[in-house]
């Protein structure tokens, strides 16, 4: 396909986002919600062949679930992918929500001197609930979070969707030498930076992960003790009513970055394990490090 065809279709592809967003926001707030999150179980799922792929890790990764329990998962996975889109567009009304989300553990108060004494700190989450509840939260209480991210293959879409994230926190740092760069500069100048721990890098080392072998990224464990910041886990809980919960875990004790990572892999794990329809079980979390879902058997065959 040639560029001028290719953007063509990038061009296309994000019309009709902007076209659905658009109408998605004239509805009211819990109307919005509930209508996404119906569209993106029926619809935008299946049709994506995500559905296939969330069974296929759920067979990896917790076997032991009976077929009832995993195909409620499955709902409710995408179901809060629905819902987590349309709360990134929904600026204020979410903002709102995210400011009055309750906030426990013990990493809240490590957080809250750290920013008192103008000290920098990373706080690592994965796609589970909304990590943008997170960082509202923060941001409500005059502690902005900047966040680094992956740039989106659609470079029409990339743009307003990343503007939609800097509402609940800058700045933004994309992945790369230049955004890496700035990030380290925002680090050492004391302040905050959110890191999403739970995508695969294809040369990352091996680490477990839901008792199977996954490629995990040493970074956010590397910057804490290159940078000596608190390491701190964060998670945007959601609740049934819409509301949220951020639970804050302890700093990671600063020994080793691979006994750090592992233990950021461990507090994922646990809180997916709760919490299994809130993670974002679409990524191809496992592939690369020796495992074959049923997905990749398929494909083989």
């Amino acid at each position: 396909m040639s560029k001028s065809e290719s953007n063509l279709g990038h061009k296309v592809s994000d019309a009709f986002i902007r076209g659905f967003l658009s109408v998605m926001l004239k509805l009211p707030y819990n109307t919005r919600m509930n209508t996404v999150a119906w569209l993106a179980d029926h619809v935008l799922v299946p049709l994506s062949g995500n559905r296939r792929r969330i069974w296929a890790n759920l067979d990896l990764a917790m076997p032991e679930l009976s077929k009832t329990e995993r195909e409620k998962i499955v709902h409710e996975v995408a179901q809060s992918m629905g819902r987590m889109l349309m709360e990134t567009y929904s600026g204020d009304e979410f903002q709102e929500r995210a400011a009055a989300a309750s906030i426990v553990g013990p990493g809240n108060a490590v957080l809250e001197q750290a920013h008192k004494d103008g000290k920098a700190a990373l706080l690592v989450t994965g796609h589970f609930g909304n990590y943008l509840a997170v960082r509202g939260s923060f941001l409500s209480r005059g502690m902005p979070i900047g966040g680094l991210y992956k740039r989106m293959s659609n470079p029409f879409f990339n743009d307003h969707y990343v503007a939609a994230m800097a509402d609940f926190g800058e700045p933004m740092f994309e992945r790369g030498r230049r955004g890496m760069s700035n990030m380290l500069k925002h680090l050492r100048g004391g302040g905050f930076v959110g890191i999403l721990h739970d995508q695969r890098i294809n040369d990352a080392p091996i680490y477990n992960f839901m008792g199977k072998p996954t490629r995990t990224a040493q970074s956010a464990a590397e910057l804490a003790l290159k940078y000596k910041v608190d390491l701190v886990p964060c998670y945007g809980i959601r609740q049934s009513d819409g509301s949220f919960v951020i639970e804050t875990e302890a700093p990671i004790p600063h020994t080793n970055a691979q006994e750090m990572t592992q233990l950021l892999n461990d507090g994922l794990e646990a809180i997916v394990r709760r919490h299994p329809g809130q993670w974002m079980w679409t990524h191809n979390r496992w592939r690369g490090a020796g495992n074959k879902t049923a997905e990749d058997q398929a494909i083989e065959l």
